[in-house]
């Protein structure tokens, strides 16, 4: 997929938004950033979208994680659609900014394009501190999003960067369960790092390197 990806710099653009005018970089500046698009407002799996996000925000603020919406259409319609967001799911307030693209000049710049309907996409990025891109979704227009699996790959690379990626999360991972350590720490390491101990796996192999930790 061409364009930003993984490890890349979002681009500093100046975005006017449904809460005010900003420069990405001032937004991500001081915490990780939940960057999600849609392909339009009033379409009815986006509507869900938002309203999830909205209902959901109380975990991404007890994470201390910023969330950010885009969608191409301007400031008032999106305005005007937050109303039926809200009352669509109960318990929702989008009381976060969602940025206006009008023009789709924002979206591709952002790579948050549908290969195969080559337009806007249902796409997410999970921007760091730093300003890099985490991690991405992109999903088929079809297929709404899965906010327990967003805050779950979130809580995984919150995670990973607390121990400075030393450790690594498993398959279906979720917090209070055992991390597996980083094959590019040594033994001795992993002892000075995890005073609390690890388990090796004893595999067929015997290369030792499933080597499970506890960590909070």
């Amino acid at each position: 997929m061409p364009g930003i990806t993984l490890g890349d710099t979002v681009p500093n653009l100046e975005v006017e938004t449904t809460l005010k005018n900003f420069k990405l970089h001032d937004y991500f500046a001081d915490s990780w950033t939940v960057l999600f698009s849609h392909p339009g407002d009033f379409t009815p799996v986006c509507t869900t979208e938002l309203g999830a996000m909205g209902k959901y925000a109380h975990e991404f603020e007890h994470r201390g994680v910023k969330l950010l919406g885009l969608s191409c259409d301007d400031v008032q319609s999106h305005k005007d659609w937050i109303k039926d967001i809200e009352a669509f799911t109960p318990g929702s307030k989008v009381k976060y900014p969602i940025i206006a693209d009008p023009n789709k000049e924002i979206i591709p710049q952002l790579n948050m394009i549908d290969p195969i309907e080559n337009g806007p996409s249902r796409a997410l990025h999970i921007v760091g501190p730093d300003c890099k891109i985490k991690l991405s979704f992109l999903y088929p227009s079809t297929t709404g999003r899965n906010m327990d699996e967003v805050l779950r790959a979130l809580d995984s690379l919150l995670m990973a960067s607390k121990h400075n990626n030393k450790i690594a999360t498993p398959v279906n991972w979720k917090p209070d369960e055992p991390v597996v350590i980083s094959p590019s720490v040594s033994d001795t390491e992993a002892k000075k790092l995890f005073p609390q101990g690890f388990k090796t796996a004893d595999l067929p192999s015997k290369k030792g390197y499933m080597r499970l930790t506890d960590v909070s």
